[in-house]
């Protein structure tokens, strides 16, 4: 049989040789472009477009003394429905990062403590760049210590109970679960729903907050409910589906009027549904593949916008320095 010969790559002397100049000055092109006058930085460019060059990844590392490397924890699956949203955004962030010519490495941690230790070793070691922060709460250490470390990070998820949109040492993405409910619960009133409950987390959860804050938001608009009312349609339990159930079993003994319920969840979602069926609207939060098997209604979030966007301001040092990205209904 024939050996077909594989093609060989191009070299940076292929490239120096095209564009008529030395090896030395296309390593400046790649490495220090500013200091390359730009007639000549311009023929090395169109050169190494013509012939296809990228330069040997390891080869860069070692002259910048930079990894190409992003940390980003592995969350612990809680469950078989809510977690998905992490796992996709960790899809999206890895194709992403790889048409930037970077890595992520994934590390476990079983608290912010743990984290902590993770991300001295991983930095003593030189082993990353900088971290992608998931799962952020009020009064988060990690964050602080990374800022006191002098490290790059970006959090997916807001960095509550701070000056979030004030403060140049955090930068971070999210979605804003305050418009997507408020926007939902309208869509329901808007439909001819009178009673929309809101199903959610305890307080203290900074997301859950914000969900909750706009479901209340939208229904106390209409001004067809008292305050009482509406308190009353407000239900907070972990997030479970067998405790989702029994509180909309205990809001339904109680004699409270239900005709349709958003939730901070599809874990929530599923719970509400198996209860009250399909005679009343039970929409749920991270459009996750269980709420599409079961044709639940569910909010979506731009999880490929969220990586876009969290790489943009980690490897870029982009403006602004917070994304606020909106979410979209889907509705079945």
């Amino acid at each position: 049989m024939t050996r077909v010969p594989t093609p060989r790559l191009p070299t940076v002397s292929d490239v120096a040789s095209v564009a008529g100049v030395s090896r030395q000055t296309v390593s400046n092109v790649l490495n220090a472009p500013d200091i390359v006058r730009p007639d000549t930085r311009g023929r090395v460019e169109r050169a190494i477009a013509d012939l296809g060059y990228r330069p040997h990844a390891s080869a860069r590392r070692l002259r910048t003394r930079k990894s190409s490397t992003i940390g980003i924890r592995l969350d612990p699956v809680q469950n078989g429905i809510s977690g998905a949203v992490l796992d996709r955004f960790l899809h999206a962030v890895t194709e992403q990062a790889d048409a930037r010519d970077h890595r992520i490495l994934l590390y476990t941690a079983a608290g912010p403590d743990d984290e902590i230790a993770q991300f001295r070793r991983l930095l003593d070691g030189a082993d990353v760049d900088g971290f992608v922060l998931t799962s952020t709460f009020f009064d988060d250490p990690r964050t602080e210590w990374l800022i006191d470390a002098g490290a790059d990070f970006v959090t997916f998820g807001r960095p509550w109970g701070i000056d979030d949109m004030g403060d140049p040492q955090h930068r971070w993405v999210d979605v804003d679960g305050r418009a997507g409910l408020a926007s939902t619960t309208d869509d329901l009133l808007d439909r001819g729903a009178t009673h929309v409950a809101f199903l959610g987390w305890p307080a203290g959860s900074g997301a859950g907050d914000d969900r909750r804050r706009g479901w209340r938001e939208a229904l106390a608009s209409r001004g067809t409910l008292d305050p009482a009312s509406i308190d009353a349609l407000d239900l907070a339990v972990e997030d479970s589906v067998p405790l989702a159930s029994a509180a909309v079993r205990s809001v339904l003994d109680a004699g409270v009027a239900v005709d349709a319920v958003v939730c901070a969840s599809d874990t929530l979602a599923l719970g509400a549904s198996v209860v009250l069926g399909s005679s009343v609207p039970v929409v749920g939060y991270d459009d996750t593949p269980v709420a599409s098997a079961l044709g639940l209604s569910s909010v979506e979030q731009p999880l490929v916008d969220v990586a876009g966007a969290v790489l943009s301001l980690l490897l870029d040092d982009s403006e602004p320095r917070h994304r606020l990205l909106r979410p979209r209904t889907v509705w079945r």
